[in-house]
C-alpha cells in the first residue's frame, strides 16, 4: 500500500469495529476524570450510540477513552476540547444564563464530539433522532431539554468535522512533501511521521495566535506520548515534523490540498475554532 493509498477516506483509516466491521465504530476506554473512569472502562462500542448513551453523564471527559490504543493519533484531542469549550461556550448565543457548564453544557458537547468520532459515515440529519433519544435517556443532571441541548451538540459535531477536514488537508500536503523533508530519518516512512503532522496541524488550530517557539514546543512535548499512536518516533525525532505542520498551516489550508474539493479555496472552513 502506498502512502497515498493510506490517506484515502479523507486522511483517516476506517477504524472498523472488530465485531460488526462497521467503519468508524470505536471502543471507549477510561475517561479523563474520576466520574468517567468506572463507567467508561466497561463500555464497548457494540452499537454506534450505545457508549454515548452510557457515558453521557460523565460529560466531555469520556472521549479521552478514544485515545486508548490504536488510532490515538487520528482523534480529536479530548483534553484540548474540554479546554476549548469551557472558554468558547461563553460566546455562544444559545447558552442560557443560570446554567452551569460542567453540569449542563459539557455533556452536550461531549455527545456531539463522541458521536461524530464514533460514526463519520452518517450526516447530522440521519443521526439527530438517535442523538435526541440518547440525550433524553442519558443527560444525567443537565437541565437542558433536547431543544436547548441540540445547538451545543451540533456545535461540537461540526467542529469535529472541521478538525478531520484539517487532518485530511495536512495528510495530503505532507504526503506529497515528505520525500524531500530534511528531517526525515532514512529508516522511517510516512506513516511514522503522520501522527506528528496531525499533531502540529491540530496544535495550530488550538493556538492560532502563537508563533512557534521553545515555550510552545515544550508544551507540545508533554503531550506527545499521548498523541503519537503507533509512531515509533520519540519527541526529538518527531519535533521537526510537528513544527513543519504548525508553521506551514496556511499552505495546506488553501484550495490545493483537499481531495474532491472541486477547486474551492475555503480556508475559513478549516479554522476549527
Amino acid at each position: 500500500m502506498s502512502k497515498h493509498d493510506e490517506i484515502q477516506d479523507g486522511g483517516r483509516d476506517m477504524n472498523r469495529d472488530p465485531i460488526t466491521k462497521a467503519p468508524g465504530a470505536h471502543p471507549v476506554g477510561v475517561g479523563v476524570g474520576g466520574a468517567a473512569g468506572g463507567v467508561a472502562a466497561g463500555a464497548a462500542a457494540g452499537t454506534v450510540f450505545g457508549p454515548v448513551g452510557t457515558l453521557i453523564g460523565a460529560a466531555i471527559g469520556v472521549v479521552a477513552g478514544a485515545a486508548v490504543g490504536k488510532g490515538v493519533a487520528e482523534r480529536v484531542d479530548p483534553t484540548g476540547e474540554v479546554e476549548y469549550w469551557r472558554d468558547a461556550h461563553t460566546n455562544r448565543d444559545y447558552v442560557k444564563s443560570g446554567h452551569d457548564y460542567d453540569r449542563d453544557y459539557a455533556p452536550a458537547y461531549g455527545l456531539g464530539l463522541q458521536a461524530r468520532e464514533a460514526d463519520r459515515t452518517r450526516g447530522w440529519d440521519e443521526s439527530e433522532a438517535d442523538l435526541q433519544r440518547q440525550w433524553d435517556q442519558s443527560r444525567g443532571a443537565s437541565k437542558l431539554d433536547w431543544d436547548d441541548a441540540r445547538p451545543a451538540v451540533r456545535d461540537a459535531w461540526d467542529r469535529t468535522d472541521r478538525t478531520y477536514d484539517l487532518y485530511a488537508r495536512s495528510d495530503a500536503y505532507h504526503a506529497d512533501a515528505f520525500e524531500k523533508a530534511s528531517y526525515r530519518d532514512a529508516d522511517a516512512d510516512y506513516s511514522h511521521y503522520q501522527p506528528a503532522y496531525r499533531y502540529g496541524a491540530y496544535a495550530r488550530s488550538r493556538h492560532a495566535d502563537r508563533a512557534w517557539d521553545d515555550s510552545l514546543a515544550s508544551e507540545l512535548e508533554r503531550d506527545w506520548p499521548n498523541r503519537r499512536g503507533d509512531s515509533p518516533l520519540d519527541w526529538d525525532r518527531a519535533k521537526a515534523a510537528v513544527q513543519d505542520a504548525y508553521v506551514s498551516h496556511d499552505q495546506y489550508t488553501g484550495g490545493n490540498y483537499l481531495r474532491d474539493n472541486s477547486g474551492r479555496d475555503d480556508t475559513d472552513r478549516f479554522r476549527v475554532g
